[in-house]
């Protein structure tokens, strides 16, 4: 099986920095974990721009509440080269016991914290806040390779 790369982003708030989407150039798909615009617009540009890199999934994020955000699932399951990816905004409300639903990679945002982490054979990816700065937070994205049915990810700062 060949190797895949899928692009991380999160919390872009309406902001799709140009350094975020020159880091998710060459990804296979591409995976929003919500906060995708702002509460005064619709986040077409946002949406179009990363469908416009590669495949997209995307979830509702709490801020996401315009009528735009309606057809978006609050979840996701997709899978990758054996790898089954589990997509929420919120990782508190995680309600499945990932181990147990076969789930390898859980991707969340909310908190603008990046963060990769494995627990329980779980590999937890939290890519940070793409869009605006929040507090003295990195801005970030993440990328995952996949393959095998093994997973890895990595950090990418776009301003420190």
């Amino acid at each position: 099986m060949p190797r895949a790369l899928v692009g991380l982003i999160a919390d872009t708030h309406g902001l799709l920095r140009p350094e975020a989407v020159a880091a998710l150039q060459g990804c296979a798909h591409i995976v929003h974990a919500g906060d995708i615009g702002s509460r005064s617009g619709e986040p077409r540009g946002v949406l179009d721009t990363l469908a416009g890199l590669a495949p997209l999934t995307v979830v509702r994020g709490n801020n996401d509440r315009a009528s735009w955000a309606a057809p978006i699932p609050y979840t996701a399951d997709i899978e990758f080269e054996g790898v089954r990816i589990h997509v929420l905004h919120i990782l508190g409300e995680l309600a499945l016991d990932p181990a147990a639903a076969g789930v390898k990679v859980v991707v969340s945002g909310h908190s603008h914290q990046p963060c990769v982490e494995t627990r329980d054979g779980v590999l937890f990816v939290n890519p940070g806040s793409a869009g605006p700065r929040r507090f003295k937070l990195p801005v970030s994205v993440a990328r995952l390779w996949v393959e095998a049915g093994r997973a890895e990810a990595e950090l990418v700062t776009l301003l420190r």
